[in-house]
C-alpha cells in the first residue's frame, strides 16, 4: 500500500469516519459545519481528495463514505514523516530531545518500560 499523508482538515473528516465506520456524505458535511464550520461544498471538496488518496471509499446510492486506511496507518506513516524531517530519520535522536524535556508522569514511564522491555532481544 502506498504511504498516504493527511493535512488537518482531512484528519477531521477521517476522525468521523474512523469512529462511525460509515456516513452519508450529507451528514459528514453537517456534522463538520457544526464543529468545525466549513460549507458543504468545501467538505465534499476535501472528501473528493480523500477519495483520490485512496483514504475513504464511496459507496453508492447515497454517496456513503467510509475508511480505506485506519487510523494506525495514518499514526505511523505521519511520525515516520516528522522523524525523517526533524530528527534526520533517527528514532534515537527524536527520543533522546523529546524526552529530555516532557515531564512523564508515573503511568506513562511504566507504560513506556513496558514496551522497551517488549523491544529487547
Amino acid at each position: 500500500m502506498k504511504e498516504i499523508r493527511l493535512h488537518e482538515g482531512e484528519l477531521n473528516i477521517m476522525e468521523l469516519l474512523w469512529s462511525n465506520k460509515s456516513l452519508a456524505a450529507k451528514d459528514i458535511a453537517k456534522i463538520i459545519k457544526e464543529y468545525v464550520g466549513w460549507e458543504k461544498n468545501t467538505t465534499y471538496t476535501v472528501i473528493k481528495r480523500l477519495i483520490d488518496k485512496g483514504a475513504v471509499i464511496r459507496d453508492d446510492p447515497g454517496f456513503y463514505c467510509r475508511a480505506a486506511v485506519t487510523k494506525h496507518e495514518i499514526q505511523v506513516a505521519e511520525a515516520d514523516d516528522l522523524i525523517k524531517k526533524l530528527f534526520n530519520g533517527s528514532l534515537s535522536n527524536f527520543f533522546d530531545e523529546y524526552l529530555r524535556y516532557k515531564d512523564l508522569t508515573g503511568p506513562e514511564l511504566l507504560a513506556l518500560e513496558h514496551v522497551m522491555s517488549e523491544k529487547k532481544f
